[in-house]
């Protein structure tokens, strides 16, 4: 069965790995809550192991600790889903597979597993790029149902990579 994605994710994967194809670039992942639909997104196109080194589907705080490095103590005080941890799995990502670019996300698709003050929605994406400072980190609240929120959470990724490549 083919992974369905819409053509929009498509458009934005096929964008951001021609762009960074044309600078020499390579990209990784660091994925919790959409497990592994970025790289998805990105695989999903012709040419892309030009750019595309690898990623983890960190969903445990023990893979996210093992996996990308990410601090225990940092988990137990920020809890999984913020900005420190999406920072730190970016990071982690990039010094673990070499790549010039990584991207991250943790957050809570629902339709349960909202805490107080953290809803479901709430969704952190990261981007580290190497010798490029500490790894911005964005926050969103997405509406709809599980399927609504991985996916937006999938086109947030893809264009803070093409911003953060100087990209329309």
């Amino acid at each position: 069965m083919a992974l369905l994605l819409p053509a929009t994710t498509l458009d934005e994967a096929r964008a951001l790995l021609a762009a960074m194809a044309a600078r020499g670039l390579t990209l990784a992942t660091a994925e919790s809550c959409t497990g592994g639909l970025i790289a998805a997104a990105l695989t999903a196109i012709a040419g892309s192991s030009a750019v595309v080194v690898g990623g983890f589907v960190a969903y445990s705080n023990a893979m996210k600790t093992r996996m990308v490095g990410v601090p225990e103590e940092m988990l137990r005080r920020a809890g999984a889903v913020s900005e420190e941890v999406a920072r730190a799995m970016a990071e982690g990502a990039l010094r673990e597979t070499g790549a010039d670019l990584a991207l991250s996300c943790t957050g809570i698709a629902g339709p349960g597993g909202a805490t107080p003050g953290k809803p479901v929605g709430l969704v952190f994406v990261g981007v580290a790029r190497r010798g490029g400072g500490p790894a911005p980190v964005e926050r969103h609240l997405f509406p709809g149902d599980r399927a609504a929120v991985r996916a937006a959470t999938v086109d947030a990724a893809l264009a803070l990579a093409r911003r953060t490549l100087g990209e329309p």
